[in-house]
């Protein structure tokens, strides 16, 4: 019979046969030579993120090779860990990634249990509370924090009658699920902007073309000029000096991913800051040192006071007197893998220098067709990012509800929950 207690743990769910422990595969079952262009995605370390699956960057196998790893497919609701650097994070595997594959440097942990709510359980792992025990378990004498099965069954969580789990599930879910929808639209609309600007300025179809007099292939009036001559400044960051007492952040190379700029990776700092390296809006920033992330870039459109980058990420900002912001910003991204191959230094301490960038040529048409440009793209990557500011409203207020509810503090037993469209069946 199950003692009635406050907290309960995977190791009593795996006792009474309520939860399972998978190990991902071992290396002579599953080699990086096996891994195929296409096929069975496999979720390794880097795409578990925190509650969700990071689906950038996914390796995949044969259907033939999935269905030999078949104890390692994943079924909905299944959690997935990562065993090494990367313990406080977890992935709820949702229906979209039934029968993918966990990756050798994962664990995969599946509930069975009539007491526990998967999502709430997930909920309860994305705690600060929960975090620090993590770390604290996983990098006992060790230089990389590292999990493995004990560390999972000793895991605890306020059990709470079914309900009200889910209660707290559906609330938080709410707001994830508002979020993902807007990332969704942002995702739209990027793409638009990214299509309009190259059926303009890479397919020439942009408007008049057809009384505009070409060049092999290129506008008569249309120049070649390098960077140097189309921006009023060009200089790295500054080397910050971190601070969790400050307000003010300073933007990393990770917070530059996909031709967007995401603050929410930014950290906070105390640095005295040079008044030309004060980020502007219309700034464009170039990730410029080491492997897989150089040469990533973005046009800053959200500032805060006294916003600034750190000294890996090069500044770019144009003179409107002879180029658009946001044309100059397309145009820089698309010289991404050029960049990467002009890399100079020895492996991970590749740099891209500021002359390199200064002498690159870009194909530049008069500026009253740049303007046509931005007009027509300004009001969609405004959307974009009052979108993009939602989301942050909904995050911070997520994250502030979150303990709380977890904790008890903010009592869910008189509320009438109404469950969200993909809470709905489970709940059911």
């Amino acid at each position: 019979m199950k003692p009635s207690v406050a907290m309960i743990t995977v190791g009593q769910l795996a006792d009474w046969k309520e939860a399972d422990i998978q190990t991902g595969p071992f290396g002579t079952q599953l080699q990086a030579s096996e891994y195929v262009e296409s096929g069975i995605p496999v979720i390794n370390v880097r795409n578990v993120g925190f509650g969700d699956v990071r689906d950038s960057n996914l390796e995949f196998i044969t259907e033939a090779k999935a269905d030999r790893l078949n104890v390692h497919r994943l079924k909905k609701g299944d959690i997935v860990f990562g065993r090494k650097g990367a313990v406080e994070r977890h992935a709820l595997i949702s229906e979209k990634q039934v029968g993918w594959v966990q990756g050798s440097d994962c664990l995969r942990l599946r509930l069975s249990s009539e007491t526990i709510c998967g999502r709430y359980f997930s909920y309860y792992l994305r705690t600060r509370a929960h975090h620090d025990w993590m770390q604290a378990m996983c990098s006992f004498g060790a230089t990389m924090a590292s999990l493995n099965q004990g560390i999972v069954k000793r895991i605890s969580l306020p059990l709470r009658g079914l309900p009200t789990q889910r209660k707290i599930a559906a609330i938080l879910t709410a707001y994830d699920d508002l979020i993902e929808n807007n990332k969704r639209r942002i995702a739209l609309l990027e793409k638009t902007v990214e299509e309009l600007y190259r059926e303009w300025f890479v397919r020439m179809r942009f408007p008049g073309y057809q009384n505009v007099k070409f060049v092999k292939g290129v506008p008569k009036a249309w120049s070649r000029l390098p960077i140097s001559e189309l921006i009023s400044f060009l200089s790295r960051g500054v080397s910050p000096k971190y601070s969790d007492r400050s307000q003010k952040i300073v933007i990393n190379q990770r917070c530059i991913r996909d031709g967007t700029i995401d603050l929410s990776n930014a950290k906070t700092h105390e640095t005295t800051i040079p008044g030309k390296k004060i980020l502007k809006r219309g700034d464009v920033l170039i990730n410029s040192t080491g492997v897989g992330t150089l040469g990533r870039s973005a046009v800053l459109w959200e500032t805060t006071e006294d916003l600034t980058c750190d000294s890996h990420i090069t500044i770019c900002r144009a003179n409107h007197k002879k180029v658009v912001p946001l044309f100059l910003g397309f145009s820089i991204q698309l010289l991404h893998s050029y960049f990467d191959q002009l890399a100079v230094g020895s492996t991970g301490q590749t740099e891209l220098n500021r002359s390199f960038i200064a002498m690159t040529k870009i194909l530049v048409p008069e500026l009253e067709l740049q303007n046509k440009f931005e007009a027509e793209a300004t009001p969609i990557v405004s959307l974009a990012c009052k979108l993009r500011a939602a989301n942050r409203v909904l995050t911070q207020t997520r994250d502030l509800l979150l303990p709380r509810l977890i904790s008890g503090k903010l009592s869910v037993d008189d509320l009438d929950i109404q469950f969200p469209p993909s809470m709905r069946e489970e709940a059911g």
